[in-house]
């Protein structure tokens, strides 16, 4: 069924990302943040898998779903509390992605299968999570990096440009390397590149 409801599903997750009430200004435009995110997940997903399945389509617009509901400050600022702050955002964006599915009547193994992608499970043996962890990574190359990098040392952002690159395949990293970025970051890039 999800092929004939995605695009409602899409619809639903997008009035839930439109209450997100951090807002970013894009083309003068006040737009919230998560809608603003998922619509570069989605255009990434169309550079990156064109004929991407309705299933993928729905858990790379819920990727971050309701995410600012659980800010970072919530949990101790360590890696420790980073870490189980991303863990348990990744299950509930799928248990509430897998909900809209089951509220749209996708089959139980469709809406579960959503879930698995959003969880990222089976990376780099599953094609459709290599390609969301792949978007994911683009939409941080374009959409976070800039700002991370003002924020953080050469020593981490390298590290981080190290794990990031690290998680993409190859279609990811041709894309990657297409993205405009500022001067100081495309250095830092390069530089993590060819250690």
């Amino acid at each position: 069924m999800a092929e004939k409801n995605y695009q409602t599903a899409i619809s639903l997750i997008d009035e839930a990302h439109a209450q997100d009430p951090n807002i970013t200004v894009i083309d003068g435009q006040d737009i919230p943040y998560e809608l603003h995110y998922a619509q570069k997940m989605t255009h990434y997903l169309s550079l990156r898998a064109p004929d991407a399945s309705p299933l993928l389509k729905v858990a790379i617009r819920a990727q971050h779903f309701r995410r600012w509901e659980i800010p970072r400050s919530s949990y101790p600022m360590t890696k420790p509390g980073y870490l189980n702050w991303r863990t348990f955002l990744k299950k509930r964006q799928a248990d509430l992605a897998s909900a809209i599915c089951l509220e749209c009547n996708f089959t139980t193994e469709e809406a579960e299968e959503v879930a698995k992608l959003i969880r990222k499970e089976d990376l780099k043996k599953n094609e459709e999570t290599q390609i969301l962890e792949d978007v994911a990574c683009l939409v941080f190359l374009d959409d976070q990096f800039d700002e991370f990098e003002k924020h953080h040392d050469e020593e981490k952002i390298i590290s981080i440009l190290k794990k990031t690159w690290g998680k993409m395949s190859e279609k990811g990293h041709e894309l990657a390397l297409k993205i405009p970025m500022s001067e100081t970051s495309h250095a830092l890039v390069v530089k993590a590149l060819s250690e």
